[in-house]
């Protein structure tokens, strides 16, 4: 399904995106568009087609394990008016969609509005958007990985993700540094204050070596 998309540049998945606020080249390698993929509200009912941003999972060695779709609406660049407008299917557990090339740092959130947004500040970092708290709390950390960074969102599920994150992660000899939103997650962030202010907000939070190194560096990838 996923190889039956094309590149986001010039489609409704980008608009969306840039409703979004999300900055940056957007003709990444774990998205795609899908101008009329197939939903079901449920098993019985007839199908209906809607275009559709597809998201890559990955475990990591860079297999597609899975596959997020969001329907989207014709007209306007949001979500399509759907009881479920956002699906997943796959190995999800432990895996993620993933953006940027990871070596000892990276930082790992739940939706991929909410990492893109946090990419768009800081577009040096890589990311990686685990779909749900709860696989959040599961993803399996990349060989070589220093430092995780979590970008959690401002509810009880997005702390306890970080919570079973630092215990994993002092057992495994990785330091694990919560981000913290000002509002309810980073895109809500980036879209009331933008790129600028959320960036000076993530810079506040990250251990001061990997801030400078950070913003020694504005390049997409």
């Amino acid at each position: 399904m996923f190889r039956q998309g094309q590149p986001l540049p010039g489609t409704l998945a980008e608009a969306y995106l840039r409703a979004r606020g999300i900055t940056g080249p957007l003709d990444l390698p774990a998205l795609r568009f899908h101008p009329a993929l197939w939903y079901r509200p449920h098993p019985d009912a007839p199908r209906q087609s809607w275009p559709a941003l597809l998201a890559a999972v990955t475990d990591g060695a860079g297999r597609i394990t899975g596959l997020q779709r969001t329907w989207l609406d014709r007209d306007r660049p949001a979500k399509a008016p759907l009881a479920t407008p956002r699906r997943a299917l796959g190995h999800l557990l432990g895996n993620a969609v993933r953006f940027g090339p990871v070596s000892d740092l990276l930082a790992a959130g739940e939706g991929i509005e909410t990492m893109l947004a946090v990419r768009s500040a800081l577009p040096a970092l890589p990311v990686a958007a685990c779909l749900s708290a709860n696989h959040l709390a599961a993803f399996d950390f990349p060989p070589g990985l220093v430092r995780l960074y979590v970008a959690r969102d401002n509810d009880p599920a997005g702390r306890n993700a970080v919570e079973r994150l630092i215990a994993r992660g002092a057992a495994q000899g990785i330091e694990v540094q919560p981000l913290l939103p000002w509002g309810e997650d980073f895109n809500a962030d980036l879209l009331r204050f933008g790129p600028d202010w959320l960036r000076g907000h993530l810079v506040g939070q990250l251990v001061p070596d990997d801030a400078r190194r950070l913003l020694g560096h504005r390049e997409w990838g």
